[in-house]
């Protein structure tokens, strides 16, 4: 089994990272082959609505999000770990699943039969503030993600309060719920 991390933090070193470095330790002590994906350092722009998807339902803009859509496909189980920027999730992250606009289209609009093995999703925010509503909101937009996807959304790892860098590390008790989220990833997948 394959777990994909998905790191959506443009600060290297930071929160985000740390909790999902953990959650990839803790899949790896399962026997789980890990990888981890770091949308900054890639090269892809956000969806352009050219309308290219409505021919076949495949994105026509060729760039690193070819990758992705492979990486994502081929994996069992998706983390993916994002700061809360703006009450949200970070632009990185929503640059990715506005790109899969294409598989939107293929499977609403085309009505093609869009066949992605069964897999889970988790989801790793953390937030300098103490505001529900600012995960709620970045999980509801990864939820509508893993749905089109076809992917069960399996957990939540929210941590609030934590804006400076590497301040994740003064809360042990999240690292080890990164973990055991990771452990879990190993979990049987439904579908």
């Amino acid at each position: 089994m394959r777990l994909l991390g998905i790191l959506g933090s443009p600060r290297r070193g930071g929160n985000s990272e740390l909790l999902l470095d953990q959650a990839l330790a803790g899949a790896k002590l399962k026997g789980l082959d890990t990888e981890k994906i770091i949308l900054n350092e890639l090269k892809f722009v956000g969806c352009q609505e050219c309308g290219g998807c409505r021919k076949n339902g495949e994105c026509v803009v060729k760039d690193d999000m070819q990758d992705v859509y492979k990486k994502v496909a081929a994996a069992d189980s998706i983390i993916i770990a994002s700061p809360i920027f703006f009450g949200s999730l970070s632009s990185q992250v929503k640059a990715m699943i506005d790109r899969y606009q294409c598989l939107w289209t293929a499977k609403y609009i085309l009505k093609k039969k869009v066949s992605l093995k069964p897999k889970k999703g988790s989801l790793i925010l953390v937030s300098g503030t103490n505001r529900d509503k600012f995960f709620q909101n970045a999980e509801s937009i990864v939820k509508n993600f893993f749905a089109v996807l076809g992917i069960e959304f399996a957990q939540g790892l929210y941590c609030p309060g934590i804006d400076q860098k590497a301040g994740i590390l003064k809360h042990p008790d999240y690292l080890k719920q990164a973990f055991e989220l990771g452990e879990k990833a190993f979990d049987k997948v439904t579908g």
